[in-house]
């Protein structure tokens, strides 16, 4: 018979032992706790280094603001340079030969002065021959008035005929028809020496030669080209819609290909329109300005500077009056999926980002600006250089914060 063993010993011992488990494990919870507490407590210097530490600043920017002023509307177009008015020289003297050449491609002439001389040499003795046969009709003439006087104071005595009468009168009346005749040559020949020196029939610039020396030309061939008064125009391209906008008198600014801008003023626009293009050409003449040399006003071309050319290409605007706008500087304006955003600076030194709507582009002294619809108020301090490196909320270190950015300049009446 196996004998019974009293098992309340072994549970007294598996309950003493996990009571001084439980109590172990209370005890290192408890320190933990009371360390936590102690850390977080305002006055421990845990807590203190880190309400000390300071934020990191994402970049380094510096600022402007949005300034509200005058805005010059502008209408912007395309166009040709092109001579206000050509002038072809040619010859009148048929068949004679060029002796001298005085000018040549860009040559700046005065109205009359010479261009071209031709051998004189043939239209001399032609002359010469005129004036003979002048002085032959005029003695012949002085011979024919003193018969025809003879004859009307012998017509009333009957001494001589009616015919022989008639023949008198009409001998004087022919030969004051052979002296006229031989005037008429005369003026021909002197008319051709006067052909032989061709002169300029305007100020301008010479823009092409067809003259060569020795060459023997015809009547009305072509020997320059010129631009009267070194006169240039610009034929901007605009649309029927926009022809409508100008007017005679309305002021532009055209930019040359190499970046020189010249004022001018529409002198007409044109009554059609490009069946093909649907483009209508407004005549604008590039205007002169005045030069002060040595104390004088001296008019300079735009030519003068060969600024501009004819058959060039060149872009322009048009001046159509001013408007009150906001602007910022370009740099200011970050485009980002097609929207436009500007980062306003706050007083706790961290950027908020702002969506724009923009408007015009103007170029100024002080850099291009742009304008803004909406989004933004007059003063406004934004960021102006790093913008394009922020998102919304960083913060940021301004350094050499500049002032307000002068605004667009009023508009001249």
């Amino acid at each position: 018979m196996i004998p019974f063993i009293s098992r309340k010993p072994v549970f007294l011992g598996l309950s003493l032992a996990g009571v001084v488990a439980v109590a172990a494990g209370g005890l290192w919870i408890s320190s933990t706790s009371v360390a936590a507490d102690a850390n977080s407590k305002p006055g421990s210097a845990s807590a203190s280094a880190s309400a000390a530490a300071p934020t990191k600043p994402a970049l380094t920017v510096t600022t402007t603001k949005a300034v509200a002023g005058n805005l010059l509307i502008k209408l912007a177009a395309n166009g040709s340079v092109a001579a206000w008015q050509e002038a072809l020289i040619g010859s009148e003297a048929n068949g004679l030969r060029i002796q001298e050449l005085h000018a040549n491609i860009g040559d700046h002439v005065q109205r009359g002065q010479l261009l071209v001389s031709f051998s004189s040499d043939t239209v001399k003795a032609d002359l010469a021959q005129a004036q003979a046969s002048l002085s032959e009709a005029q003695a012949n003439l002085a011979d024919a008035v003193a018969n025809a006087d003879r004859t009307r104071a012998l017509q009333s005595s009957g001494a001589l005929s009616a015919q022989q009468v008639g023949q008198y009168l009409t001998a004087e009346q022919t030969a004051k028809a052979r002296v006229e005749a031989a005037k008429a040559n005369v003026d021909a020949q002197q008319l051709r020496m006067k052909n032989t020196r061709v002169l300029a029939p305007d100020s301008g610039i010479i823009t092409a030669r067809s003259a060569t020396l020795g060459a023997v030309v015809a009547n009305g061939a072509e020997l320059f080209r010129m631009i009267r008064q070194g006169r240039l125009e610009w034929r901007a391209e605009v649309t029927a819609s926009e022809m409508a906008r100008l007017t005679p008198g309305t002021e532009a600014v055209v930019t040359a290909p190499g970046g020189t801008q010249w004022k001018g003023k529409v002198r007409v626009v044109s009554p059609t329109v490009d069946a093909q293009t649907r483009m209508g050409l407004v005549y604008v003449d590039l205007l002169p300005t005045v030069a002060v040399v040595s104390g004088k006003s001296q008019v300079v071309t735009q030519t003068n500077g060969q600024a501009f050319k004819p058959g060039m290409f060149a872009k322009g605007e048009f001046v159509m009056g001013s408007s009150q706008a906001l602007t910022i500087p370009q740099q200011a304006v970050v485009v980002r999926d097609g929207f436009s955003y500007a980062f306003r600076l706050n007083p706790d030194g961290r950027v908020t980002q702002i969506k724009l709507q923009t408007g015009r582009r103007v170029s100024l002294p002080q850099g291009d600006q742009v304008e803004v619809t909406q989004g933004l108020n007059a003063d406004s301090i934004i960021v102006a250089n790093g913008a394009g490196f922020l998102n919304d909320g960083d913060a940021v270190k301004v350094v050499a914060a500049t002032a307000a950015v002068a605004g667009p300049a009023p508009a001249k009446n």
